[in-house]
């Protein structure tokens, strides 16, 4: 018999297992800043060996050359870390989605089994033609559709801050 306690303990932890995923989400924007930064310190390097290249020095064009692979290469990584919170973004959503559907079904289960475990066979027919019943069925949709739609808008609200996030990564690399 699964009890309240053992379903609240069942919420904790998938709350804090969000908990920790947003923890890890905190510090892959901490690691895209420092290679923002790291882009912004590469790119001044590169204007700078730029602007001595076209006065006229030969001397430093394989210093120029190899500043704009790092460049590309910091770029590729950029792109393999946007690629990597993308996936992560899903593998959560999938997470969420599924823990979110094995507390309902535990919660209807234990409903059902408390319920129908005192009732005799004609009290069970009762209840069955009871509007009673079919009002906390109704109830429990509710509850259920409110659940869902809170998580919907969690995952939402998830997408667009990783959106943002990239075209704010992609602005700086233009920049």
């Amino acid at each position: 018999v699964v009890t309240r306690d053992d379903v609240e303990e069942s919420l904790k932890a998938v709350f804090q297992l969000v908990k920790d995923k947003e923890q890890l989400l905190q510090d892959l924007r901490s690691q895209t800043e420092e290679t923002k930064k790291e882009i912004s310190e590469k790119q001044r390097e590169r204007d700078y060996w730029l602007e001595y290249k076209n006065v006229g020095s030969k001397i430093h064009a394989e210093r120029i050359s190899s500043l704009e692979k790092d460049t590309v290469e910091v770029k590729c990584e950029l792109e393999r870390t946007e690629e990597y919170y993308r996936e992560a973004l899903k593998v959560v959503k999938e997470e969420n989605q599924k823990l979110f559907d094995q507390h309902m079904q535990l919660l209807s289960e234990a409903a059902l089994k408390k319920a129908v475990g005192y009732l005799d066979k004609n009290c069970r027919r009762e209840i069955e033609e009871n509007e009673w019943l079919k009002e906390e069925v109704k109830i429990y949709r509710k509850e259920e559709s409110d659940l869902k739609a809170s998580v919907q808008l969690l995952e939402e609200e998830n997408t667009s801050l990783v959106a943002k996030l990239i075209d704010i990564k992609l602005q700086h690399l233009r920049v």
